[in-house]
């Protein structure tokens, strides 16, 4: 039987994952990135995550037929070359050469939130729909389309990157700036240094560099002034971004995804959808699903996976 193998490769930790033909999962495996350490570590440490999930299948390496890596960047066309990836600080470079000796299958590499996409799309929140935008929110913001039912990457391969729609064109706002953790952190700062000493007391010893999602989530249940803006603010800019997608491309589903989304929920959906209809034109947002991703962590690595079936094996 043919086996697949999918990665998910992000700023601060590796995801892979194994796949059947039928792309049914068979092991998967979360470790540190440790990207200060350079690409060569990177790539060495999937290396051993991939030995890792493979013998705890108890699957031999000669039946993978290929392996798709998503990373967090822009990506050459048709190529393993990472044109720009800031989380990773990897600027052209080619990742072939330094991929482990020992594998024998081809690999396929695409941008990380494409991949996400099309991971809902092959086998989550999408499946069915032939026009998708996938959009994810986590320490930035990145988007995917599927149109006509096939992964559309544009001339240049950088088609999908709703984070750097300009919300805001005076001032050169994107939607990454306002609704992308790392800069929520940022106006937190901001906020804070003019907040009420109550405000100020909630988030002492909080180092604002660390926070994850889930502690952001907690700030905004309390209903932490703070957070509360910084949320509103971040639905806000990706209600309107949401809207012009719809008005521009008319996708039939959208999915919202990453771990910002993951940790508010539902309710967050609901309200950037219900801020998006109001920008949208009239009637076309009828039939249009707005849905949370379903495969959560594991949409990146079930849409490498896919996405390198389907170009190395077919539909």
């Amino acid at each position: 039987m043919a086996h697949w193998i999918g990665i998910d490769l992000g700023g601060t930790k590796i995801l892979a994952g194994l796949f059947d033909d039928s792309l049914k999962l068979l092991a998967r495996a979360k470790i540190p990135t440790e990207a200060e350490k350079g690409p060569d570590n990177i790539l060495a440490r999937i290396g051993q995550t991939v030995d890792g999930i493979l013998a705890e299948a108890k699957v031999a390496p000669t039946s993978v037929k290929g392996l798709g890596i998503g990373i967090p960047g822009q990506i050459e066309p048709n190529s393993t070359v990472v044109r720009f990836a800031p989380n990773l600080n990897w600027r052209s470079l080619d990742v072939k050469p330094m991929l482990p000796k020992n594998w024998s299958w081809p690999v396929v590499v695409e941008n990380d939130v494409r991949m996400g996409t099309f991971g809902e799309f092959s086998a989550g929140a999408a499946r069915g729909a032939n026009h998708v935008f996938g959009i994810f929110v986590g320490t930035g913001v990145g988007g995917g389309l599927i149109l006509d039912g096939q992964l559309h990457t544009g001339f240049n391969g950088h088609a999908g990157e709703i984070g750097h729609i300009v919300l805001h064109w005076r001032r050169g706002s994107t939607l990454e700036s306002i609704a992308g953790r790392k800069y929520q952190m940022l106006r937190a700062k901001e906020l804070l240094d003019d907040a009420p000493k109550r405000v100020r007391k909630e988030w002492k010893g909080v180092d604002l560099e660390k926070v994850k999602s889930s502690q952001l989530a907690e700030f905004y249940q309390r209903d932490d002034p703070i957070a509360v803006q910084l949320i509103d603010d971040a639905a806000r800019a990706l209600g309107a971004a949401i809207a012009s997608v719809v008005n521009f491309v008319s996708p039939e589903v959208i999915v919202i995804g990453g771990g910002v989304t993951g940790a508010l929920g539902d309710p967050f959906i609901e309200r950037i959808w219900e801020l998006a209809q109001r920008h949208i034109l009239p009637d076309a947002a009828r039939n249009v699903k707005c849905l949370a991703a379903a495969l959560g962590d594991d949409s990146g690595i079930v849409g490498s996976a896919a996405y390198a079936k389907l170009k190395l094996a077919g539909p």
